[in-house]
């Protein structure tokens, strides 16, 4: 999870090319690239579907990015890690096929762009069902099945509330309201006065108010602009959502993620105890393996040439491809 800001672009053409040089390198493709779009007003949201070629209907996959201005491969103000580029063509290769989109606004979704101040978090979930519906009607998939990473986690149980899937996913997924997570985060960086001063900006605004003067230092996160979405964002934690979902869950939490801690998955399986859990050792926020310090990490934050943790697409695949999914 990675501080709200809307205001870069990025864009995904290359990794989108990447994906399909990857998969073709072998003497056959294991996979068919497409890109898709999606009519939803306003405007029409882009997307990468990755289908493995295969004589009948597969589980999909559909993947959605955490916060901020995201793009379908995981990449954002906080580097370019691809993850789910490499999640997605590591499922394909396991016979699992995979959607990931660009959000609202960003990259191939641009031209779907509102303004900043009528940006909700429940906009966003609207955007999760409309994508849910079209692989629905998809004949090629025999199973949907919903993967949220960081704030994706969240949006895809508030989705889940207006469209079926088979089953859920929830990779490095919080478990409490936004503003609690955001609040620790701050804590490691911020001096005492203005944690207490953020720390009031924070209650303002989960009683719903406006607030117009935050300090200089935080004007990027608490910026009048995006306080409606704050505001609606906070609204909702991954703990009482998950704890009414009767589908098959699986949560995914690693041991060195330092943005979600790991005890967020602890709650997360209170809530439900239905769920399956998997905790990967050494495993980080961007689901590579790092170090357990910020310093050691920075490597597979920047770069996509860092692969998956070990582990995590056998365990998605197996989660995906099996009927009923729990434990």
């Amino acid at each position: 999870m990675t501080s709200f800001g809307m205001a870069r672009v990025f864009s995904c053409a290359a990794g989108i090319a990447c994906a399909a040089h990857s998969l073709s390198a072998q003497s056959a493709p294991v996979a068919v690239t497409d890109a898709v779009t999606l009519s939803l007003a306003p405007g029409q949201l882009a997307g990468t579907l990755l289908v493995p070629r295969t004589d009948g209907p597969v589980p999909v996959v559909l993947l959605i990015s955490g916060s901020g201005p995201t793009d379908r491969d995981g990449n954002g103000p906080g580097g370019s890690p691809g993850s789910l580029r490499q999640l997605a063509e590591s499922l394909a290769v396991r016979q699992v096929a995979t959607l990931r989109f660009d959000k609202r606004g960003i990259a191939g979704s641009r031209a779907a762009s509102i303004p900043e101040e009528q940006v909700t978090f429940e906009g966003f979930a609207d955007d999760v069902v409309g994508w849910m519906r079209f692989l629905a009607a998809d004949g090629r998939f025999s199973r949907l099945i919903v993967a949220g990473h960081s704030e994706g986690a969240l949006l895809g149980l508030v989705a889940l509330r207006q469209a079926p899937a088979a089953a859920y996913i929830s990779l490095a997924g919080p478990a409490r309201p936004a503003d609690q997570v955001i609040r620790d985060q701050l804590a490691a960086q911020l001096p005492a006065p203005m944690l207490v001063q953020s720390d009031s900006v924070f209650a303002r605004l989960r009683r719903g108010e406006t607030v117009d003067s935050t300090p200089p230092m935080l004007a990027g996160l608490f910026r009048r602009s995006v306080q409606p979405y704050l505001r609606s964002w906070f609204k909702y934690s991954g703990q009482s959502e998950l704890a009414g979902l009767t589908i098959p869950c699986l949560v995914v939490q690693g041991s060195h993620d330092l943005q979600v801690a790991p005890a967020e998955a602890d709650l997360l399986e209170r809530a439900n105890p239905r769920c399956r859990v998997m905790r990967i050792a050494g495993m980080n926020h961007v689901l590579k393996t790092a170090p357990a310090d910020m310093a050691g990490q920075m490597a597979s934050y920047r770069g996509p040439d860092v692969p998956l943790a070990p582990g995590l697409a056998d365990a998605i695949a197996a989660f995906v491809v099996t009927p009923g999914g729990g434990r």
